[in-house]
């Protein structure tokens, strides 16, 4: 079960990887100003996480509109992440979670996904301004994508 509705958010700090180098990604950096919307993955480079983060990367003005920052977490490396948007002209700021440290606070780690490992579900949270959970899903089965309309619906 994810990190329940009403909670404080884990804060955490992660790796990205951009232009510029590794940089950190944290969700304190949003914290009194901006809401967040978490969006956990078991793997770059995956069919169904490549249609979600491209499906979101279009309609990134909408979260923007809606007052709200846009993060991708999974447990691959970020230098994975970053070949896999640049591939696929993904623009959400993604971070990586290589020791499933986040996976686990938010309680969202997905067992031996195909047999290779642990990974992370499949999972949207939105995280308000104020630090605390307003919205939090976890799909059973990792080929689900997460409701977005009822994220949206969280935001507005």
């Amino acid at each position: 079960m994810p990190i329940s509705v009403g909670s404080t958010a884990p804060d955490f700090t992660l790796k990205s990887k951009t232009a510029d180098g590794l940089v950190d990604v944290s969700l304190s950096a949003n914290g009194g100003e901006k809401a967040t919307v978490l969006l956990f993955f078991p793997l770059a480079f995956t069919g169904v996480c490549t249609t979600e983060f491209c499906d979101v990367t279009a309609g990134l003005a909408q979260y923007a509109d809606l007052g709200a920052t846009v993060i991708g977490i999974s447990v691959d490396s970020p230098f994975a992440q970053e070949a896999w948007a640049n591939a696929n002209n993904i623009k959400i700021t993604l971070a990586s979670d290589l020791n499933k440290e986040v996976t686990k606070a938010y309680d969202v780690v997905f067992p031996m996904l195909a047999g290779v490992g642990d990974t992370s579900a499949r999972a949207a949270f939105v995280i308000g301004a104020d630090g605390v959970v307003k919205y939090a899903e976890q799909t059973e089965n990792p080929t689900v994508l997460p409701n977005f309309d009822a994220i949206k619906a969280a935001l507005a």
